[in-house]
Parts: structure tokens; sequence; C-alpha cells
């Protein structure tokens, strides 16, 4: 697997374990081969797009982006509840949330987890649903439940997250775009999303709860 990281260089991905997030790559600068462990490339600000997962390197991390598994649903629950408590002041009740979470894992068409994670901890994750437009004849997908972990804030990993899905969006005919909704006092998260190149020029949103 190959990506180009720059003029007159190539990075090949040889192996890796997910889990472990340890692997080797190939660093070709002009006429020079190196085997390298990803650790080298820690000082590198470098984002690497690889189908199913993103790989993000900074001075600090290295994060892989994918989408989640069964065994990230504590992890889910966690921030969950920690973002309703953070946001709203709900506290809630973590037997909802747990049935909550397992019922998009057991049920792809309900939506889909994605998850950060740095050296096999998770440290954000957020959930994608479906809205389906008659107007556009495909699918919008709602972004949702959005958490990062407070020491990984500010560091490019929800970027990174939406990034991974926008990819998806952008090579998939039957994906029409991304939506999402935020607090009107959360001006931080509305920042962010602004940054990501969103938008909220044409709607306002109403609900109703039971």
């Amino acid at each position: 697997m190959k990506q180009r990281v720059g003029v007159g260089c190539e990075l090949r991905v040889l192996e890796f374990g997910i889990s472990s997030l340890e692997f080797s790559c190939v660093l070709k600068l002009e006429s020079l081969d190196l085997l390298l462990s990803f650790s080298d490339f820690f000082s590198l600000p470098f984002l690497f797009p690889f189908g199913l997962f993103t790989f993000v390197a900074n001075r600090k991390n290295m994060i892989v982006i994918r989408e989640a598994v069964k065994t990230d649903a504590a992890a889910i629950i966690d921030f969950q509840i920690a973002m309703a408590l953070e946001t709203e002041n709900l506290d809630l009740h973590r037997s909802t949330v747990e049935k909550g979470v397992a019922a998009v894992f057991d049920d792809r068409s309900k939506g889909r987890y994605y998850v950060a994670e740095d050296r096999g901890r998770v440290v954000a994750s957020l959930l994608t649903t479906y809205e389906w437009s008659d107007w556009r004849n495909g699918t919008v997908l709602w972004v949702q439940s959005v958490f990062v972990i407070p020491e990984y804030r500010q560091q490019g990993v929800f970027a990174a997250i939406y990034q991974h899905v926008k990819a998806q969006v952008e090579t998939d005919d039957s994906l029409k775009g991304i939506r999402l909704y935020v607090e009107q006092n959360n001006l931080r998260a509305q920042t962010v999303y602004e940054k990501s190149g969103m938008t909220a020029e044409h709607y306002q949103m109403y609900e109703w709860l039971k």
C-alpha cells in the first residue's frame, strides 16, 4: 500500500497491527530506502487516508480513525454519559445508554459508530445515522454523539474523523451529504464544525421529544 507524502517522498505500509498500532514503513526519499518504525514520524504532522482507516500522526500522538466494533461499546457508552453531563447537565441512565449503543451494533440500519484510537486507547467517537432525501434520491448522513476526551481536544481529532466520514460520502454515489445539530450555546463546537467546512446557512432545527 502506497501513499504520497510530499515531493520526492513515498510511504509504503508493509504491515500493521490495529490493536497495538505498531507497524513498519518504507520511506523512499529520492534514491534512498529506509526501513523505519512509525514512531520515527511522530514529529511530523501527517494524515494518511487508507480506505477503511485513516492514520493521523503529529508530535504527540499517532491516531487511527476506523469504524467502531462491539468491543468499543464500553468507551462509547462512557463518552455519551460524559457528553450529556458536560453539554446539557443531563445525568443519563447507564442501562438505557448501554441498550441504545448495543442497538446500533446489532442493527447497522440504525447507524454506524466511528472512533479515534491512540495506541489502543479509544479517545473519541461519533455516530452517523441516515436521513432519506427524496429531493436528492439518496441518503444524507447525520453526525451525532460526538465526543473527544478533554486531553485530545484542539488537536484535530474531530476533524480527522469528519474527513474520514466525508471521504466515504464523496466516493459513494448513494450518499449525498452530511448534517449535524449542535447546542445553540456550544460556540466552541460550532467553530470546529465551521472550520471543517460545514455551514449553518439553510435551516433552523425544531424538535419535540417524548
